[in-house]
């Protein structure tokens, strides 16, 4: 479950971004993450964990002094030890705001999974810090992370792998780079194994800004592909053999672009 808020309605945002997002020209969603920060006077943790290149801190230090954020520091956790250390978790006591670059997913669950670290992380988006991620990082903020997979339209038995994420929300489980990569099949496995969460297939320069009273809105230039299966009325795979198809009966899917609104309690479209 997510940390408690120490006062209902303080959680922070949390913004899993599809990857690949605008660097560049309008910077749409990196400009709303920092104005959701307080703009010149939040500090925001870029954390380059997933990544294995040496510059991606820092690459994103340029692309927020570019878009008028205030400081920036770069937290480069490389071992667990590292992510243990309570003076590390403290950096997040003064922050408006936690950002966690692309990469491998499954380095950020191996270094930071459970540590007091990822600890803190919880306990300060519960306390009204914002936290995003793309790519790899978007994956990470949920409770059902996707660690792998492979790509295809059909869900077969087997075809991805969940392992647990920093568990920021219980509700859905995320996919990214979603139609770029075609991951319908891998995400739609995801919800047949845990019908109670929501599928968001965010695609490429989009992100579901995901506010503390669980509604979500979409800001980028793709679209949020929403896969909802708690009303499925059958499905295969608890008798599906390995890599074969699954049938799944019963199962909403809507396609949400920019300004759309999704409410993740009433799983329906808020007009």
């Amino acid at each position: 479950m997510p940390s408690k808020e120490p006062v209902p309605g303080t959680r922070g945002f949390i913004v899993p971004i599809g990857g690949a997002e605008d660097k560049m020209a309008d910077r749409r969603i990196l400009k709303r993450f920092v104005q959701l920060c307080g703009g010149r006077a939040g500090t925001i943790i870029v954390v380059p964990t997933a990544s294995e290149a040496d510059d991606t801190g820092q690459r994103y230090v340029d692309v927020f002094d570019r878009v008028e954020s205030g400081p920036i520091q770069v937290l480069n956790l490389q071992t667990r030890r590292q992510a243990e250390d309570p003076e590390v978790a403290g950096v997040l006591d003064d922050a408006a705001g936690v950002f966690f670059t692309g990469g491998n997913q499954l380095r950020l669950t191996t270094i930071l999974g459970g540590t007091a670290f990822a600890q803190a992380v919880r306990k300060a988006n519960a306390r009204g810090v914002h936290v995003a991620g793309t790519s790899a990082g978007a994956s990470f903020v949920s409770n059902h992370m996707i660690a792998g997979g492979r790509e295809g339209s059909t869900p077969k038995a087997g075809l991805v792998t969940l392992a647990p994420g920093l568990g920021l929300t219980n509700r859905v489980v995320i996919d990214q780079h979603f139609r770029e990569r075609d991951r319908v099949g891998r995400l739609l496995t995801a919800i047949a194994y845990n019908p109670y969460a929501i599928g968001l297939g965010v695609d490429e320069d989009t992100a579901a800004f995901i506010g503390p009273d669980n509604i979500f809105e979409v800001v980028g230039r793709g679209g949020i592909t929403v896969l909802d299966a708690n009303d499925l009325e059958s499905t295969s795979m608890a008798r599906a053999r390995e890599d074969h198809p699954v049938e799944l009966v019963g199962v909403k899917m809507h396609i949400l672009i920019n300004g759309s609104r999704f409410d993740l309690l009433t799983r329906s479209v808020v007009r």
